[in-house]
């Protein structure tokens, strides 16, 4: 077989591959939990979704294989979520990261941009979900 039959052959397969990320969401609310899954997986069905009900269990799954992408919530019981978000910056430096809360004040505003992380208002709305994937895939 040729160089021409190989691409040939491949650029099908190619064009029929999908990208997939992974998604943790990290919040204590499970309702909370279960609306942002809920709107994320239908913009992007492919990606795979595991969930945190804390900053602690967060860093454990973390720690057991980095997810693409993160949303955390800011206060939690135990850990908050900056506090969550700042170690898993030093442990997986690679993961973008998203604080989707209610808490709006602008010293969390800025804090968090200070920490490279993207800073999303609840409710979950769909719009709010359309600024989550903006910030993860850089088109924000």
């Amino acid at each position: 077989m040729d160089k021409g039959e190989d691409t040939a052959r491949i650029r099908p397969l190619l064009r029929s591959a999908t990208v997939t990320h992974s998604v943790l969401i990290v919040d204590d609310s499970r309702v909370s939990r279960m609306m942002i899954k809920a709107r994320m997986l239908a913009v992007c069905p492919d990606w795979t979704y595991l969930e945190a009900a804390s900053g602690d269990e967060a860093l454990t799954m973390v720690a057991a294989g980095a997810p693409d992408y993160l949303t955390m919530d800011m206060n939690m019981p135990g850990l908050t979520g900056f506090e969550a978000a700042e170690q898993i910056a030093t442990s997986a430096p690679t993961v973008r990261m998203v604080m989707l809360t209610a808490n709006i004040q602008e010293s969390s505003r800025l804090r968090a941009e200070a920490m490279g992380l993207g800073f999303v208002q609840k409710p979950i709305t769909d719009a709010s979900i359309k600024q989550v994937l903006d910030f993860f895939t850089g088109t924000s």
